[in-house]
């Protein structure tokens, strides 16, 4: 057999592992034990390029603030209005579970379709600045293809377009 069909074969079953070990919930990280308000912020944003938070600007000497700096959400109504509407917006997102909801703080998770990595996504009524303050950060990894940064921004565009 050529190297070319052996390395061909290699590949494909490393792939097939892959998705084998998504599948079996060994890509799905651990859920994080401190998120949630504390002092008027979100968690921080990850060390890695794995995440956004309209936040970021509050931790001047994170490496990652200028890759998660993300703008807030503004809001449609007041907050637990706002919140509402972002909550019906993810629950019809592939992947989306709630699971908190209160009528100043929504937290999602996301679980991606084939591998299971699994995202964990904040929204947080800041009545302060009369915003929806946002944190979305992958479990696992270093990189997320900015898939954070993409979610929060089609939900703001969701969000902008709902009567």
């Amino acid at each position: 057999m050529h190297i070319f069909a052996w390395l061909l074969i290699v590949v494909a079953a490393l792939a097939l592992l892959v998705v084998a070990a998504g599948q079996l919930g060994w890509l799905q990280g651990t859920p994080p034990d401190d998120i949630g308000v504390r002092d008027g912020r979100l968690k921080l944003p990850s060390m890695t390029e794995n995440s956004v938070s309209s936040q970021a600007a509050l931790y001047p000497d994170h490496p990652q603030r200028n890759h998660a700096a993300i703008a807030p959400l503004a809001l449609r109504g007041d907050g637990p209005a706002t919140l509402a509407r972002i909550k019906t917006i993810v629950a019809g997102m592939a992947g989306a579970k709630v699971t908190r909801s209160d009528a100043d703080y929504l937290y999602v998770q996301f679980t991606s379709r084939v591998l299971k990595f699994v995202d964990d996504s904040e929204f947080w009524f800041d009545p302060a600045n009369k915003v929806i303050q946002v944190r979305s950060a992958s479990r696992v990894g270093r990189g997320d293809l900015d898939v954070n940064r993409k979610r929060i921004e089609t939900i703001r565009a969701a969000l902008a377009s709902a009567s």
